[in-house]
């Protein structure tokens, strides 16, 4: 039976609603009602930071790992994830992920197996699946915001594996964060030579060629087939004393 996790609360069945708290929240700015409805919502947007804040805070250095919730179990993509997930516990790092399937599940399977911590940070969403069953510590948020938070204030480095527009979405907004100095430079690295590479050049040959970017922007990515060399790449900044956690 579809099950859908509203925070705290469980719903089955015909009580599964067909949007999410993101999309109300930014769907009805054209109603008058959010004048009373609104202030109300900042009260739980606090606690979903204070909640957050509260199970991260003594997590201690940690990789997030992004990638496709589509990838199916026996891919190459997802036995890289594994393999990815147990290395960075082999480093003493926890390994975060969106908590969902695919890629996500890979990397928390590989951490829990590897005996680490293993962080799942899910979104309520209609159509997406519970938290995969190898994460040890999982919060599940409504608003996208204060998760990407969670991702960037607790992650010394960054890992993507191959995704779709959500690891995208991810994947520039930590670059333009490490552009703009918001945070400071930590490593950002794609796996997958053949899926990333077209994008790289496309960054390089279009947008850095046209004055978009600077060239040296394109220093913030590195790209790897080799897991051993995204975990050494993700962890190095990290493991040079310069924190950025």
């Amino acid at each position: 039976m579809k099950e859908y996790r509203k925070g705290p609360v469980l719903l089955r069945g015909r009580n599964v609603p067909t949007t999410s708290t993101s999309e109300r929240l930014l769907d009805e700015q054209h109603r008058a009602d959010w004048l009373h409805g609104d202030p109300w919502r900042v009260l739980r947007i606090q606690s979903e930071f204070v909640e957050g804040f509260g199970a991260l805070a003594e997590l201690g250095p940690a990789i997030t790992v992004y990638g496709s919730a589509r990838s199916a179990p026996g891919s190459p993509e997802y036995e890289a994830g594994i393999e990815v997930g147990r290395l960075l516990v082999d480093a003493g790092y926890a390994v975060i992920t969106g908590g969902g399937p695919g890629c996500m599940e890979a990397a928390n399977k590989g951490a829990s197996e590897a005996g680490g911590t293993s962080v799942g940070l899910g979104i309520e969403l209609p159509f997406e699946q519970s938290m995969n069953e190898h994460i040890n510590l999982g919060i599940n948020f409504r608003y996208f915001f204060v998760r990407k938070t969670m991702f960037v204030k607790y992650s010394q480095g960054f890992i993507a594996l191959p995704g779709g527009f959500g690891t995208l979405d991810e994947l520039f907004e930590c670059l333009t964060l490490v552009q703009t100095r918001t945070v400071r430079r930590f490593p950002i690295v794609l796996f997958g030579e053949a899926y990333w590479g077209p994008l790289v050049g496309w960054l390089r040959d279009t947008l850095a060629a046209d004055g978009k970017i600077s060239p040296h922007d394109l220093d913030l990515l590195h790209v790897t087939d080799d897991p051993a060399t995204a975990v050494e790449l993700a962890t190095a900044r990290h493991r040079q004393g310069d924190d950025v956690g």
